[in-house]
């Protein structure tokens, strides 16, 4: 089963709020990238986000790291397996519309993920 990561990012000199959190998607040889304003939890709602450049697999391996470029710390709080359930594509590498199937402490059940705009809206839940 393909894995994901949830990476705590702080110190961005882009962040105004002085961190994010990177979910990274197995996909082949990378992985697939969204930053998330917040942690998606079951029954909160929607979590606004946008997608990033595919980020390099070490990233589902490591607890923590420094970013290069200057560009924070980065460090796993949650990690896991998923399983696509519907994409509207073939695959997903791109998927504009994602239901998944997670396992991991934090993020376990149904995550959704959808663009919205020139955005994506991510949930955990039904």
């Amino acid at each position: 089963m393909p894995r994901f990561v949830l990476l705590e990012h702080v110190g961005h000199p882009d962040d105004g709020g002085g961190r994010h959190f990177d979910l990274l998607l197995e996909d082949g040889p990378a992985c697939r990238t969204w930053k998330l304003l917040d942690v998606p939890q079951g029954g909160a709602g929607v979590v606004a986000g946008r997608e990033l450049p595919r980020h390099r697999l070490e990233w589902l391996e490591t607890d923590g790291a420094e970013v290069s470029h200057n560009r924070g710390f980065a460090r796993r709080i949650d990690a896991g397996t998923f399983e696509s359930v519907v994409l509207d594509t073939e695959s997903l590498a791109d998927a504009s519309r994602l239901v998944l199937a997670v396992t991991g402490d934090l993020l376990a059940g149904c995550l959704r993920l959808e663009t919205v705009g020139d955005g994506w809206a991510v949930r955990l839940g039904d």
